[in-house]
């Protein structure tokens, strides 16, 4: 089994910042990549942003500064040729299935075979992220589905498919567990997996809920809260931090997915 010795994470948004950070937190140099911003100076502008948004994070993303030096900023249009150093490439970019496989085809085109690479995606199932790429992708990909924030979060859920190599998949999750401290749950490719298909049909009764009886944002969260063994953050305080921009996506994606009864 090769080891883990570089990692890239392209998309460098709240989630896939925070994977780097919490990967260079155990000593690996990661390589982190976003799109080129229209009309910007500076071609990395978004990836530089996201680690200096990471130095001054509360509860704090990266356990030193030196894990900071470790975290390399790039774009998708100058430095996808250095993909090819990289033992594991995570994909955490919006959630959108054409964006996602436009990127996965240039990935395949730049990185080195039998290298891992996976998406961070919280709803698309597997079988559609893979549907028309080569075989040869289809072998080394898998799903990682971190939760926010990845330094504290412990679970990490694994989905793999028919095509995907068992030896892919055991050195990713022996990664996670031993360098990530990551609690690994395998799951089957179903959409949402298994926290989200619970948690966003909880979290959207929540909200109806809360809606229908008047209650202010604060004490929907103060009663669904520690009364009820949920995290202090509650009901929107949890939507805020999974991210108010992400959960229309997430939503959609389960609603295209699951059947209407």
């Amino acid at each position: 089994m090769n080891e883990i010795k570089k990692v890239a994470v392209i998309g460098a948004g709240v989630m896939g910042a925070g994977i780097a950070a919490h990967v260079a937190n155990a000593g690996i140099p990661v390589l982190l990549l976003d799109i080129v911003p229209e009309g910007a100076t500076n071609r990395n502008a978004i990836a530089e942003g996201a680690i200096a948004r990471l130095l001054k994070a509360d509860p704090a993303a990266f356990m030193s500064k030196a894990a900071a030096k470790l975290v390399t900023p790039g774009n998708t249009e100058d430095h996808l040729d250095q993909l090819a150093s990289c033992d594991w490439i995570v994909e955490a970019v919006i959630e959108r299935l054409d964006i996602k496989q436009a990127l996965y085809a240039k990935i395949e085109a730049a990185r080195t075979p039998g290298s891992a690479v996976s998406s961070n995606t919280s709803t698309i199932p597997l079988g559609d992220l893979t549907a028309g790429l080569p075989e040869s992708f289809a072998r080394d990909f898998l799903i990682t589905h971190f939760f926010n924030p990845p330094r504290y979060m412990r679970l990490l859920e694994v989905v793999a498919g028919p095509k995907t190599d068992p030896a892919t998949v055991a050195k990713v999750s022996a990664f996670a567990d031993v360098k990530l401290g990551k609690t690994v749950v395998t799951c089957k490719d179903t959409p949402g997996f298994i926290a989200n298909r619970l948690g966003t049909f909880w979290l959207n009764l929540a909200v109806g809920e809360a809606i229908e009886t008047g209650l202010k944002v604060e004490e929907a969260d103060a009663v669904m809260g520690r009364p009820f063994g949920i995290p202090k953050t509650g009901i929107f305080g949890l939507l805020d931090l999974v991210g108010l921009d992400l959960m229309p996506h997430v939503q959609g994606s389960l609603e295209r997915a699951l059947p209407k009864s």
